[in-house]
């Protein structure tokens, strides 16, 4: 009889690394702060303010709002793109077994500069306090997920192998 128990452990860990970067869509990747009394969440998705309460989905941020906006929020659709990007490089890797870590774990990195840049340039606005959630949040991932793969693979041979 074949043991396909440690086949299916293996093949459920892979789905770690996609479930935590799924779940940054929950996540404000940033949270401006206005005069210590309001707040803005930024959501890959859209805005959430706090006064006045109200949501503001990204295309339509994109498309009604931005005529006039300094240039350091283009870093907000950018990093979006890279989260798309991050997140299907991670899912196609546990659906075909294929993925560069380098990849996934670049697109983090590109994801968490974008959004320090983003709350890097809310921050230097009069009485506003940004707070790049994100950033910290992307870095963790690439570093808990993907560095120990792209260290072992420079040495010539990958986690999956050790397991043969």
């Amino acid at each position: 009889m074949f043991d396909t128990s440690a086949i299916k452990t293996a093949r459920d860990r892979h789905w770690v690394a996609p479930l935590v970067i799924l779940a940054l869509v929950a996540l404000p990747w940033s949270i401006q702060i206005f005069d210590a009394r309001d707040a803005t969440f930024l959501f890959a998705w859209g805005l959430v303010n706090t006064n006045p309460p109200m949501v503001t989905p990204l295309p339509d941020f994109l498309l009604v709002y931005t005529q006039g906006l300094p240039k350091y929020i283009l870093a907000w659709p950018l990093s979006v793109l890279a989260y798309a990007g991050t997140l299907t490089s991670a899912v196609s890797g546990v659906i075909f077994d294929r993925e560069d870590p380098r990849v996934t774990g670049g697109l983090l990195l590109i994801m968490a500069v974008a959004q320090l840049r983003l709350a890097w340039g809310f921050s230097f606005q009069p009485y506003r306090t940004a707070w790049p959630i994100a950033s910290a949040c992307c870095l963790l991932i690439a570093w808990w997920f993907y560095w120990p793969r792209v260290r072992t693979r420079e040495r010539g041979y990958s986690l999956d192998d050790s397991a043969e």
